[in-house]
Order: structure tokens, then sequence, then C-alpha cells
């Protein structure tokens, strides 16, 4: 009995942050979507959304595109982090959690001068008298790929994380188990690493996808004004339109969206509970 109260005096907390900060703003989310600017009833806003069906397929893409190459840079990376010694693992782990200490507007600022048609790669290209320079520079700047490359540099630490996680965990005995009948390193790989690492791939996925998705910082500052994000376009309702109701929808239907993912990650976890999943 004094262990449940306890329970329930430290859960307390948490338990009003989480109904202040994160269940009062969803219900105001659905409530605002659901309503005209009158506060009147009304699904006007969530028929608006099909304006954006474009819009939002693009986000959709160019999130699962730098997610995909996020997973293809980080997961050699976690493999060989686990395989090295424990002062190497610290160290590597400090380089990975290093750029996190910095701004996520400082990073994608740095970005901007590293990929203009004036900046610091250009500028090299042309010191060694390769297409870098006056007219022949490389356009970088205000395109897909910077976008890209922007999501990739800002959220592949999400990705390394969790897989560094699961792999640390995985019993290297089977592997060289595996060795010894003969398999190849191909066959260990599809056979062994990739389904004992499975929940770490969902739960990086997921932390990566999900905020390229709903971003908007680093598509204004690096595709400039070219194409837009869903993410720039619930930002413009909430902060120049004064649209708080189509905000809102848009806003609902990406929760759906992430939730849905979410779900559909989850179930390549199973209910292993030394998964790692951090979500």
């Amino acid at each position: 009995m004094k262990n449940s109260l306890t329970k329930k005096i430290v859960a307390a907390p948490y338990l009003l942050w989480a109904a202040i900060f994160i269940i009062v703003p969803l219900i105001f989310v659905v409530y605002y979507s659901l309503v005209d600017a009158n506060g009147s009833f009304s699904l006007d806003s969530i028929r608006s959304i099909g304006k954006y069906s474009d819009i939002m397929l693009n986000s959709i893409w160019l999130g699962f595109v730098a997610t995909i190459i996020s997973l293809l840079i980080a997961y050699p990376l976690a493999y060989i982090m686990a395989r090295t010694t424990k002062n190497m693992q610290r160290t590597m782990m400090m380089l990975v959690m290093l750029p996190m200490w910095m701004n996520l507007l400082i990073r994608t600022y740095s970005l901007m001068i590293l990929l203009q048609d004036t900046g610091i790669i250009n500028s090299l290209l042309g010191a060694i008298h390769l297409p870098g320079a006056n007219h022949l520079q490389f356009h970088m700047i205000n395109t897909r790929g910077a976008v890209i490359l922007g999501m990739v540099y800002n959220y592949i630490p999400y990705m390394i994380l969790p897989l560094y996680s699961i792999m640390a965990k995985i019993d290297y005995g089977l592997i060289e188990a595996a060795q010894d009948l003969g398999a190849s390193k191909l066959q260990v790989l599809r056979k062994i690493i990739l389904p004992l690492s499975l929940p770490g791939i969902a739960s990086g996925f997921t932390m990566v996808f999900v905020p390229s998705v709903s971003t908007f910082y680093i598509s204004k500052k690096l595709g400039g004004s070219t194409f837009s994000l869903i993410g720039d376009i619930i930002e413009m309702q909430f902060k120049s339109a004064n649209n708080y109701n189509l905000g809102a929808a848009l806003s609902l239907i990406l929760m759906v969206l992430i939730l849905i993912c979410m779900a559909i990650m989850n179930r390549f976890t199973g209910d292993d509970d030394d998964g790692g999943v951090l979500i």
C-alpha cells in the first residue's frame, strides 16, 4: 500500500507535466480543426486539406529519402562502434553527440554557409581550378538535395543511437558460430545481424522520419522559396495567415500520419523488452 502511494506521488509531477504540455495542446489542435473562426462546428478546414495533398506527399517523400540515406550511413557506423573497444566506443559516441549540443538553427546556418554559391565548398573548388568559381559554380543551395542534406545532417544521430544500442547487445558468439558453419559475410548480415538489429532500425526510422516530415526551418533556409513542405504551410497558417483552424487541421492530419508510421514501425519490434525501442 505504501509503495503504491509512493509511486503515485513520484509520478504526479510527470503526469501534471504531460497533461499541461501534451494532452491539453492536442485537445486544442482537435478543437480548432473542427470549428470555424466563429467557434461553430465545421469541417471546412478538414475539407481544405485536399488542396495541400501534393505538398503533403512531397514532405513524406523527402522525409523518406532522408531517412533511408540516414539508415545507409548510420547502419555500418553503428556496427563499427559496437565492435570497437570500450574507450573507442565512448570517443565515437561523443563525436556523434557533439553536433547535438548545438542548436538546430546554428547547424542549419552552418550548412547554408557551406552550400552557398559563394560558400566554402565552391570557393575550395575554385581554388583548385575545378567548377566552383564565377559562372562555373555548383548551385547547391535552395534545392531539394540541400533540404535532404539538412535533414540527414541534423537527424542522423537519432538513427545512430538506437542502432548502436541494439548492436551492442548482440551476442557475437552467434556470428562466430555461423562463420564456423560456413556462412559467408553476406549470409551473416542477412540472417543474423539484420534480424537482430530490426528493432533499432524501426526505432531509428521513426525518430528520423517524424521530424523530417514535419520540419519547416530546414526547408525554409536550405530550400529557399522554391518549394514548401507541410511544416512550412502549418507555420504560415499560425504565424502570418492567422488561420488557426486550417493550421490545426493540417497538424491533426500530420499527427495521424505520424501515429500510423509509428504503429507500423512498432510492429517490427515485437515484444522483446531488450529491443531498445525509444518511442
